[in-house]
């Protein structure tokens, strides 16, 4: 669900809304870093440059940053929840984005001289911000290059200025910038169509945020049916053939949102995007799953029944690759160990019968196994386990022991056969 910019005010009406930060932690032991994925939707609700709230989380956490502008990958280094990058996120919107005067963040930076002003275009308050923290010697070096006219800007103040283009522009004006033209378009905004074919113009007109908060009686349905609109809304976008044309993986998670099913929403996907073929599916629609799996154990939970569901309806088909699909979904971190972990060990008769889901467990065996066996030897240091492995990377997975200092000068020591080498891809 969207947040308010300012999170202290709780009226669901609030006009300034920007989404919830989505982060992952990638990479272990001296390469573990926080990427923040979403940073630039976030930076757009707020008028700020990106790489502000980024260098600022640095700071705060005595972390290095890096931004991948290109794949708007914005990367906190070391591992940090994203519940704490959100409070931090408050923090610097309260220092850096909110007007001290009305508490609105309809607020512009100006850098001169070595020191950072703010002016507030709804309240016309000004100011010079807290010159004491580390991030404003980043922000001297690399002032903010926005237009105020587009972002951050009062809507009023833009409109007014428009007109009065507009009026310039025809020479027709008189000493007050009205003429007979202007206030019978002022008249005609007294009335408005009210015709079915005239709202729906109008919701295609707003944007995707105003959508979603939009007044509707949907959220007192249940949730059966509420998901019948999202399987409705999923299926149209499919059907017109754009359900893979980019941004659509956004908009279908603000749908989900708005009707209050996000954590269920893999098991629409599934049905409506996945068939036999689901190993390339996966890959075409990685990012329509990704945005609801993403730190959610129960979307996951969900997305793991359809795939239940996908083995009973094409046994002959995909109840051979079990392991394969399983590494994809890993592979493609749409899964999480844990999470498949513990499907394993609690098997449910939600989805499928007990009879089908015993097949699909006993396929999924020897990838499971990997996984605790991998996950075992990373821990077991003191023993001179030493593991060698790669499971981001789609390619050959292979552990690997490597015998301790004392086995080594020991020969007659049994040698580590090649039986601990693991190839999944032969599963």
């Amino acid at each position: 669900m969207a947040l308010n910019v300012n999170r202290h005010v709780t009226d669901q009406f609030y006009r300034y809304k920007m989404p919830r930060l989505v982060a992952k932690v990638e990479g272990k032991g001296n390469g573990i870093k926080t990427v923040i994925s979403n940073m630039v939707e976030v930076s757009k609700c707020l008028g700020r440059p990106p790489t502000y709230p980024t260098k600022f989380f640095g700071c705060e956490l005595g972390a290095q940053t890096q931004f991948d502008f290109k794949n708007e990958r914005y990367i906190v280094n070391g591992s940090h929840d994203v519940s704490k990058l959100q409070d931090l996120l408050d923090v610097f919107i309260r220092k850096y984005v909110l007007c001290p005067g009305c508490d609105n963040p309809e607020t512009n930076l100006i850098v001169k001289k070595g020191s950072i002003g703010q002016h507030c275009v709804a309240c016309g308050h000004q100011g010079m911000v807290d010159m004491r923290h580390k991030l404003t010697t980043y922000i001297t070096k690399n002032p903010p290059e926005h237009d105020p006219t587009a972002i951050g800007s009062s809507k009023t103040e833009r409109k007014t200025r428009k007109r009065e283009s507009t009026n310039n522009q025809n020479g027709d004006g008189d000493a007050d910038g009205l003429d007979s033209s202007t206030l019978k378009e002022d008249d005609d905004d007294w009335s408005v169509d009210t015709s079915e074919d005239a709202v729906a113009k109008r919701m295609e007109s707003l944007t995707s945020g105003a959508k979603g908060i939009t007044l509707n009686d949907d959220l007192t349905k249940t949730s059966q049916e509420r998901l019948d609109l999202f399987y409705v809304f999923v299926k149209n976008k499919k059907e017109q053939g754009i359900v893979a044309s980019p941004g659509a993986d956004k908009e279908i998670l603000q749908e989900a949102e708005r009707l209050d099913i996000k954590e269920k929403g893999p098991l629409i996907l599934a049905e409506l995007l996945l068939d036999e073929n689901m190993i390339k599916q996966l890959v075409t629609y990685r990012l329509h799953f990704l945005r609801f799996t993403n730190d959610s154990h129960k979307a996951q939970k969900y997305l793991l029944g359809a795939f239940e569901q996908l083995c009973k309806t094409y046994p002959e088909k995909l109840m051979g690759k079990v392991p394969s699909l399983l590494k994809k979904m890993y592979d493609l971190d749409l899964l999480d160990e844990e999470v498949l972990i513990s499907w394993s060990k609690k098997p449910s008769k939600k989805y499928v019968s007990k009879e089908i889901m015993k097949q699909i467990l006993d396929k999924a065996a020897p990838f499971i196994k990997w996984l605790q066996e991998a996950d075992e030897e990373e821990s077991s240091d003191d023993e001179g386990v030493e593991v060698a492995f790669s499971h981001r990377g789609g390619g050959k997975l292979k552990v690997e022991t490597i015998a301790s200092p004392d086995k080594a000068s020991n020969p007659s020591s049994p040698s580590t056969p090649a039986e601990d080498e693991i190839d999944i891809d032969d599963i």
